[in-house]
């Protein structure tokens, strides 16, 4: 994995990265995965907002993603995953599709939301929102191989996912 940081302008380096690869992808163009931003409070709540610093961050991912191509956004049910979302598709004059991270057992199944994607979205370069422990496991079921945490007060990471047929994806680990 890459790691960039303030060193490079993030938004070039997306910019970058999507014209270099984007003819390697064999389902989406590219993925943009998001922990949501900074929370209120330390509850886990669904109903638990932003921050402000949680709200400029948003505006900050608004800003970054805004010229690359976002066709689809997906964020949790929770308010705090759609409101990092909504800055961005307010732009972008897209809906914030929610989806639920578990499956009916409460388990963490991030294959359900791939299938979605592949089903609903299989062309295009989508960002998705998501939590400090979902964020690893969609990684992961989409074939990346390093483990990657994420501590509980780290809100900065962007993941650029560029899928590759019969190869693992290739990702570039931004802060923003």
């Amino acid at each position: 994995m890459l790691l960039l940081t303030s060193a490079v302008k993030p938004r070039l380096a997306v910019t970058l990265l999507l014209a270099g690869l984007a003819t390697t992808a064999s389902a989406q163009k590219a993925i943009f995965l998001v922990r949501h931003a900074e929370k209120a409070t330390d509850s886990n709540e669904p109903a638990v907002s932003l921050s402000e610093t949680g709200r400029a961050r948003a505006v900050h991912l608004e800003r970054m993603l805004a010229g690359a191509g976002i066709t689809a956004i997906y964020a949790t049910e929770t308010d705090r995953a759609r409101q990092t979302a909504e800055p961005l598709a307010r732009a972008l004059k897209l809906e914030v599709k929610t989806y639920s991270p578990r499956d009916a057992s409460g388990k963490l199944a991030p294959q359900l939301l791939l299938d979605r994607l592949k089903k609903d979205d299989v062309l295009g370069t989508v960002l998705v929102v998501g939590h400090q422990n979902t964020v690893p496991d969609l990684l992961a079921a989409l074939g990346y191989t390093e483990k990657v945490s994420i501590a509980d007060k780290q809100f900065d990471d962007l993941f650029v996912i560029v899928p590759k047929a019969g190869a693992p994806p290739t990702v570039v680990r931004l802060r923003y």
